[in-house]
C-alpha cells in the first residue's frame, strides 16, 4: 500500500490541473484497493457537494449529482468529519439513491472526508458490489489518500483551477501570505520574471578562448553599469547601509570572485554562457543547502545576478517596459534590485511568492512605506501579469481580479487611510494625553535611517528600540568599532535630547549573518540574542564601546539586552558594560554610564521579571517573540498565522504580570512589539500601566489619536472586563466595540485586516 500511495501522490502532484488530478486519484485508488468504484465529491459555492470524478459509476453523473449539506451518506461523512464504513449501505437511514449514477448494485461503502485547514472540501468514496466491511488497513489508506488530496484541491481552489462556470472569464481569487509591510495597495500586477533560465543553458565548446573571455568581460561590464544605475535610482530612498547590497552585487562580479571562476572554465574550453550558469548553480546549491534563513536569502540575490549576466551572454532582447501608473510588482523571489527598475511614483505594492517578513525586500518595503505581502501561498504568479490586484499588507492577503464588492471595500479603506493620516498630521506637536489628562509617551522602533525623518515628523518622543542587527546584516563582515560608532552617533544625534534605546546585537532565530552562520535544527530555541554575544564577548564589547562613545556629549543612550532568560545573563552583561564604561572614562572620554535594561520576550523572563527588574534601570517587552513563545506559533508561517493572537488571554495576563513586577521594583517598563502599534491594544496596555509604548512611525498618529479620544477610566474598566474573558476573538471584539462606543472606530486596524468576508 505504501508504494501505491507514493506512486499516486507523485502522479497527482505532476497533474496539469484539478480534473486530471481527480481522474488519477479515482482510477489509481480503485486499482490499489481492488474495489469496484472510487469517486470524489467536492464542495460547491452553495455549501453542497457535487460528484466531480468517478471510476465505476456512470460518467454522465459527473457534475450533475449534487447533495445538499447533510444529505445522503456523503453528507453524513461531512457532518461527522470522520470516515463512515458500511457493510450494507442501503440499510443506513441516511442512504440516498441517485438512479443516474447506477450505484444500486454496490452495497459496501467507505467514505472519508477531505479536510484542509479545518474545512471539509470534499469526500473520497469507495464502493463494492459484495457486502463487506472494509478493514482497518483499507480505511487508513483512504484517510491518508484524502489528506494528500486536500492539498491538491486547496491549491486548485486558490489558483482558480476549480471550474466554476463556462461563462466566467476571470474569477476573484484570494491568496494568503505573510504581512511584509502594512497598508493597502490597489493597482495592476506587473510580473517580473528572470530574463534567462540558468537551468537550460546548452553546453557548447569554446573555439576562440581569448575572444570568449573578452565577450564575457563586456557582458560583466554591462551588468555592472546596470547595477550602478539601479543603485543610483534608489539612492535617495535608501541610506548607506541599505545601498551596500548593490556593492555586494558588484563585488561578486570581480575577477577574484565569480568572474574569476568563469574565466578559468572558459580557458578549459567551455563557452561563457554554460560556464557562467554552471558556476552560479553550484554556488546556489551551496546556499540552499544551508539551514540558516539569511544565507538562503542570499541565494535569491545570487540567482538574480546570474540571470542578469546570462541575459547579456545570450544577447537577449531587452525591451524597455512601460509600467502602469499603479504598479504592483509580483515575482517568485523579489530582490532589492528589482525595486529600482520601477519609477518610485508608480510602485504602490509588492507581492513575493517566497520569502518572509525578514527578507531584504520586506525590510526595504517597510522603510519605503510600500504595502507588501511575502510568502503568498499558492499564488500562480506567472498568470498574474496585467491583472487588477489588491494587496492587503495588514493581514497578508492578495486579491486577483477583485469583484466590485471587494474593490469598493478596499478603495474605501485606502481613501479613509489617506484622509486619516492627513488629518492626524495636526497631532504632531500635541501631547499623547487622555481626555482625563493622563500622559502616555509614544516612542518609535527604528532600524533604517529612513525611519528617522518619518519618526520625527510624526511626533515621536524617543526611540524605544533601535535594531543594531540591520547594519550587521548589510555587510560581508562584522562592522568595525568606528563604523558602528558613526552609525549609532547618527541615530543618537538625530533624536537628541530624546532618549534612544539601542538593542545589542540580536541574531539567531530568523536573523543570521552571512559571515557568521548559525546552523541549528530549531533556531528559535537555540543560539540567539544575548546567548551569542556573551559567548563572543569580543563582539559584545566592541559594540558597547561604540554605543557609549557615540553618546558622548549627548547622553541620551539606553542599552537594551535581548533574549534574557535568567539572572546570570543579566549580571554578566552588566559587568561587561560597566567594564567598558570605566575603560572609556580612563581613556578620557566624557561619557555617562547609560541605563541598562532587559528585554522580556520569553516565558522564563516573565516569571523572573522582578529579579531582572532589580538588576535593571528599565524593562522592555518584545511582544512579538513573547506572543510567539507563549502560544508556540511561528508568526511567519502562513499555515498557523491565525493562531498568532496577540489578544490571547495568556498574553494579556503575562503583560500585566510584567508591569506589576517592574513597578514593584520602582522601574519603568515599555513595550516595543507590534502590539503597541495596534490602537485597540494600546488602550489596554495603557490601562495595564506601561510607562511608554514604542511602535513603527506609521502607527504612531493613529495610536495618539485614539488615546486622546478616550479616558483612562474607560481604558481601565475595559481592561478589567477583558481580563475575565477566555477567548481572544471575543476580547478583540469587545475592544473594538468600546472604541466604537467612543467614536474612534475608524482609527483601529482596518476591517479588511481581520473581519472582512469577500
Amino acid at each position: 500500500m505504501l508504494n501505491s500511495l507514493r506512486s499516486i501522490v507523485q502522479e497527482v502532484n505532476a497533474a496539469r490541473d484539478l480534473p486530471s488530478a481527480l481522474g488519477i486519484i479515482v482510477t489509481s485508488v480503485k486499482e490499489a484497493m481492488r474495489t469496484h468504484v472510487c469517486s470524489v465529491y467536492m464542495r460547491d459555492d452553495d455549501g453542497g457537494y457535487v460528484l466531480m470524478a468517478t471510476d465505476g459509476l456512470n460518467q454522465d453523473a459527473v457534475g450533475n449529482v449534487r447533495l445538499a449539506a447533510g444529505e445522503g451518506l456523503v453528507g453524513r461523512v461531512v457532518a461527522r468529519e470522520e470516515p463512515i464504513n458500511l457493510e450494507q449501505a442501503e440499510a443506513h437511514p441516511n442512504y440516498q439513491y441517485f438512479p443516474e449514477t447506477g450505484e444500486e448494485r454496490y452495497s459496501s461503502f467507505l467514505g472519508v472526508p477531505i479536510i484542509h485547514q479545518r474545512k471539509v472540501l470534499g469526500v473520497l468514496v469507495v464502493q463494492q458490489v459484495e457486502q463487506r466491511r472494509f478493514d482497518e488497513g483499507d480505511e487508513a489508506f483512504l484517510v491518508t489518500m484524502s489528506a494528500q488530496l486536500a492539498g491538491v484541491i486547496a491549491h486548485a481552489e486558490a489558483t482558480g483551477g476549480v471550474n466554476r462556470g463556462k461563462n466566467e472569464i476571470a474569477t476573484q481569487a484570494r491568496f494568503m501570505g505573510v504581512a511584509g509591510a502594512p497598508g493597502i495597495a490597489i493597482g495592476e500586477a506587473v510580473v517580473i520574471a528572470p530574463e534567462a533560465d540558468l537551468r537550460s543553458v546548452p553546453y557548447k565548446p569554446c573555439e576562440d578562448v581569448e575572444a570568449e573571455i573578452a565577450f564575457f568581460q563586456r557582458c560583466l561590464m554591462a551588468v555592472r553599469e546596470d547595477i550602478k544605475g539601479l543603485g543610483a535610482q534608489l539612492k535617495e530612498r535608501l541610506n548607506r547601509e541599505e545601498r551596500a547590497l548593490f556593492d555586494a552585487y558588484l563585488a561578486m562580479l570581480d575577477d577574484a570572485s565569480l568572474g574569476g571562476e568563469v574565466t578559468e572554465r572558459i580557458r578549459k574550453g567551455t563557452n561563457a554562457s554554460f560556464a557562467w550558469s554552471e558556476v552560479i548553480l553550484e554556488h546556489e546549491q551551496t546556499f540552499n543547502s544551508m539551514h540558516d534563513p539569511y544565507l538562503r536569502e542570499r541565494a535569491t540575490d545570487l540567482r538574480d545576478l546570474g540571470r542578469r549576466v546570462l541575459a547579456y551572454l545570450q544577447e537577449s532582447n531587452r525591451k524597455k517596459r512601460v509600467f502602469p501608473e499603479k504598479t504592483i510588482l509580483i515575482g517568485e523571489e523579489l530582490t532589492a534590485s528589482m525595486l529600482g527598475e520601477i519609477p518610485k511614483e508608480k510602485l504602490v505594492g509588492l507581492v513575493s511568492v517566497e520569502g518572509s517578513s525578514n527578507s531584504h525586500v520586506a525590510i526595504l518595503a517597510r522603510a519605503m512605506d510600500i504595502p507588501t505581502v511575502m510568502g503568498a501561498v499558492d499564488l500562480p504568479f506567472m498568470q498574474m501579469d496585467g491583472r487588477p490586484v489588491i494587496v492587503d499588507g495588514y493581514r497578508g492577503a492578495v486579491y486577483s481580479d477583485p469583484n466590485e464588492h471587494v474593490r469598493k471595500h478596499y478603495t474605501a479603506i485606502d481613501i479613509e487611510e489617506q484622509a486619516l493620516f492627513k488629518g492626524l498630521e495636526a497631532l504632531k506637536d500635541l501631547p499623547c494625553e487622555t481626555s482625563d489628562h493622563y500622559r502616555l509617551p509614544l516612542w518609535v522602533n527604528t532600524g533604517l535611517m529612513a525611519d528617522v525623518v518619518r519618526s520625527l515628523e510624526r511626533g515621536a518622543e524617543g526611540v524605544g528600540l533601535y535594531r543594531t542587527e540591520v547594519p550587521f546584516l548589510m555587510r560581508d563582515r562584522f562592522p568595525t568599532e568606528e563604523e558602528q560608532r558613526a552609525i549609532y552617533r547618527e541615530q543618537l544625534a538625530a533624536f537628541a535630547p530624546l532618549p534612544v534605546t539601542i538593542r545589542t546585537l540580536d541574531i539567531g532565530g530568523d536573523k543570521a549573518l552571512p559571515y557568521f552562520p548559525i546552523e541549528e535544527d530549531n533556531p528559535f530555541l537555540g543560539w540567539r540574542g544575548i546567548r551569542v554575544t556573551l559567548d563572543h564577548p569580543e563582539i559584545f564589547l566592541a559594540q558597547v564601546r561604540a554605543m557609549i562613545k557615540a553618546s558622548e556629549g549627548l547622553d541620551n543612550l539606553r542599552i537594551l539586552l535581548p533574549m534574557i532568560t535568567n539572572v546570570p545573563e543579566m549580571e554578566a552583561s552588566k559587568a561587561l558594560i560597566t567594564r567598558v564604561y570605566k575603560e572609556l572614562v580612563e581613556e578620557g572620554y566624557k561619557v555617562k554610564m547609560p541605563p541598562v535594561g532587559a528585554m522580556i520576550e520569553v516565558p522564563a523572563a516573565v516569571y523572573q521579571a522582578r529579579e531582572l527588574a532589580a538588576l535593571s534601570e528599565f524593562l522592555s517587552v518584545g511582544s512579538n517573540d513573547l506572543t510567539q513563545y507563549l502560544l508556540a506559533v511561528d508568526r511567519n508561517n502562513a499555515r498557523v498565522a491565525d493562531l498568532y493572537q496577540a489578544f490571547h488571554p495568556s498574553v494579556l495576563r503575562a503583560l500585566q504580570h510584567i508591569v506589576n513586577e517592574a513597578h514593584a521594583q520602582g522601574i519603568s517598563v515599555s513595550i516595543c512589539g507590534e502590539l503597541a502599534g495596534d490602537p485597540g491594544a494600546a488602550i489596554l496596555l495603557m490601562a495595564m500601566g506601561f510607562d511608554m509604548l514604542s511602535m513603527s512611525a506609521t502607527n504612531l498618529p493613529k495610536v495618539k489619536s485614539v488615546i486622546r479620544g478616550i479616558s483612562l477610566d474607560l481604558a481601565k474598566n475595559l481592561l478589567a472586563e477583558v481580563m475575565t474573558m477566555s477567548n481572544a476573538d471575543q476580547i478583540r471584539e469587545r475592544v473594538e466595540q468600546a472604541l466604537n462606543d467612543a467614536d474612534v472606530t475608524r482609527l483601529i486596524r482596518p476591517m479588511g485586516s481581520d473581519d472582512f468576508e469577500e
